[in-house]
């Protein structure tokens, strides 16, 4: 009997396997029949977002950033920039609340009309998309901000904003439905991988050479910096380093003739020292917001800058635009 009994025990288990088997096979198969499985968004390749939400993430930034900038409370557009921008408006907006406790005084809401949106089609994170629009501050230049997120939970945040003359915004490579087509950071197809343009931008300002077009943001800002340098009785010094971690990753866009849009981020140091019997010029009250430490013989000055540039399939990079904002500095 007792045989007898252990494999009717030994039945019923295997029938139970079985029917636990069966019902998570079912439930599979349910699953897979309404849709709801996981999709590894790190390997589709999918547009970053529709047109329709890009135009309302436009439209949240700019009402968050308007906001911050006549508080001036960084808190207030926090969620909605990231990388270097996010290094320049914080930094920005704690000089002015310094400053200013009640607010901007000299508040002007920005508004941007007459937008189009680029929208990139990648696999992976972060998703981005390009916005050009029209601004009511800047003259006639346009207003190119690049959107990112790393998640479909995660907020639409800014990481590089820059002001670019109309003529000189490129014409994008797009597919029959209008998406754009991102170029990877070690691309060889270009001039300068897209990866390496930060390292080459900060090797260029401190020795020169033909790598990147002459323009104001290139040789013209090497001769201003070497003017600086010559005023007598003060020493200037300057260095600049690559930022493409993270948040400061450039990203790059593939352009009509080949090339491609390449926006990315440096960081420079500026600092002056007086000679014996001399003084540092008194900086601004902005400078002195953001400086620890006395000033007494010298002042260095932390600036965090976003820049866009044309890489062309051939020939020296073009930088269109630079916008830089002071992040630090320190008196000794």
């Amino acid at each position: 009997m007792s045989r007898d009994l252990g494999l009717r025990r030994l039945n019923r288990l295997r029938r139970l396997d079985r029917s636990v088997l069966m019902a998570a096979s079912v439930s599979a198969l349910s699953l897979t029949a309404s849709g709801c499985v996981v999709v590894h968004g790190e390997r589709e390749v999918l547009p970053a977002t529709t047109r329709a939400e890009a135009a309302k993430a436009l439209e949240e930034f700019t009402a968050a950033y308007n906001a911050a900038d006549k508080a001036y409370d960084g808190s207030l557009d926090a969620d909605h920039t990231t990388g270097a921008l996010a290094d320049i408006d914080a930094a920005r907006l704690k000089a002015g609340r310094a400053n200013s406790p009640e607010g901007n005084p000299n508040h002007a809401p920005l508004e941007l009309t007459d937008a189009k949106f680029t929208i990139v089609e990648k696999a992976g994170w972060p998703r981005w998309f390009v916005a050009d629009a029209a601004g009511n501050k800047g003259g006639s230049s346009r207003w190119l901000l690049v959107f990112t997120r790393d998640g479909l939970d995660e907020p639409w945040e800014v990481a590089y904003l820059t002001l670019v003359a109309p003529d000189d915004v490129p014409e994008f490579k797009t597919d029959e439905h209008g998406w754009a087509e991102a170029v990877p950071a070690n691309s060889d197809e270009v001039a300068l991988a897209p990866g390496k343009l930060s390292q080459g931008y900060a090797t260029y300002l401190k020795g020169g050479g033909d790598a990147f077009a002459e323009g104001p943001h290139t040789s013209a800002w090497r001769a201003l910096r070497g003017k600086r340098a010559e005023r007598p009785g003060l020493v200037t010094q300057y260095i600049d380093e690559p930022m493409t971690n993270g948040d400061y990753a450039p990203l790059a866009l593939r352009t009509k003739d080949g090339g491609a849009l390449v926006f990315f981020t440096t960081r420079h140091f500026e600092k002056q020292t007086a000679a014996a019997g001399a003084a540092v010029p008194t900086p601004n009250k902005d400078v002195l917001a953001l400086t620890e430490g006395e000033i007494t013989q010298s002042l260095t000055m932390e600036f965090v800058s976003n820049e866009v540039a044309l890489d062309p399939a051939d020939g020296p990079v073009e930088v269109l635009g630079r916008i830089q904002g002071l992040t630090a500095a320190k008196g000794e």
